[in-house]
């Protein structure tokens, strides 16, 4: 069994992204909007300004009442849209009830949207087009690279079906030439398909729900959820049940959740080139 160890390759990652950034005539301005005061989006804001900061990048962090309207903050959004000098906009989620998120993420100029949230984006990646893809399983995909882990031909199993993770997983796996089968909450007997997998992704955020008997022998598990359960913070699969069963595991924390943070490194970098030759 081997570890995927995110922290590693996120370091070279941000390495590689420093001696290109240190290179260009202009540097690259992220911007990011939280709303309210969530514990939670708080670290990883402050993980994001961390990682701009290595990289090389301008960090500008904006905070809005709990209160604010949506008009009002689409049009802090059309501000920097209308910016040049802002390359890269992410809004913290979540975000307050009275707040319609997809409205939100739709108002992020598409070359700006570097949590590739956007219809747009969206749509451009179930497509196949040049795009700003979702972080997350942007890091899983480079992840399973950087160890050299050949999806092609594999049978892979995506649990969760968001527009953050499971959704775009599950195009990026298939576009890689896995053949991808997604569960989620209505799925019947969900052990029935997670032991098929050769890669099985599981991104639902509920601890343990994977243990020993649903994951077939030598495969390939990363684990994205993350909880905390007595004080402790843990996955969605049982590690120390499956990691002796499997040939590769991601532990929680520092297996995708440094990915994540590596990756919007590259999509920062990759929306300023992006505005540069429109």
């Amino acid at each position: 069994m081997m570890i995927l160890d995110g922290l590693e390759v996120k370091k070279k990652i941000l390495n590689e992204l420093h001696n290109e950034v240190v290179k260009l005539a202009e540097k690259p301005n992220l911007v990011v909007i939280q709303v309210g005061n969530n514990d939670a989006s708080n670290v990883y804001i402050k993980q994001k300004e961390k990682m701009a900061l290595e990289v090389g990048y301008g960090f500008k962090y904006l905070k809005f009442d709990e209160d604010i309207q949506e008009n009002e903050l689409i049009r802090e959004i059309d501000n920097l849209n209308n910016d040049k000098n802002v390359h890269a906009i992410l809004v913290q989620l979540p975000l307050p009830k009275q707040i319609n998120a997809m409205m939100v993420q739709n108002a992020i100029d598409p070359l700006k949207d570097v949590d590739g949230l956007s219809s747009v984006n969206a749509g451009k990646l179930l497509h196949g087009e040049e795009c700003l893809i979702p972080c997350t399983p942007l890091g899983v995909m480079r992840l399973l690279e950087k160890y050299k882990i050949n999806v092609s031909g594999k049978n892979a199993c995506v649990v969760g079906r968001s527009n953050l993770v499971g959704k775009p997983m599950a195009i990026l796996l298939s576009k890689a030439g896995a053949t991808v089968t997604m569960c989620h909450s209505k799925t019947k007997d969900l052990k029935e398909y997670t032991r098929l997998a050769d890669i099985l992704v599981v991104a639902v955020g509920k601890p343990n729900l994977i243990t020993t008997d649903m994951v077939r022998d030598n495969a390939v598990v990363i684990d994205v959820g993350i909880s905390k359960v007595d004080d402790k913070i843990c996955g969605d699969v049982c590690f120390q049940e499956v990691k002796d069963k499997v040939s590769y595991i991601s532990p929680v924390p520092k297996g995708v959740g440094p990915m994540t943070v590596a990756m919007l490194g590259e999509n920062v970098l990759k929306a300023y080139k992006m505005q540069r030759d429109r």
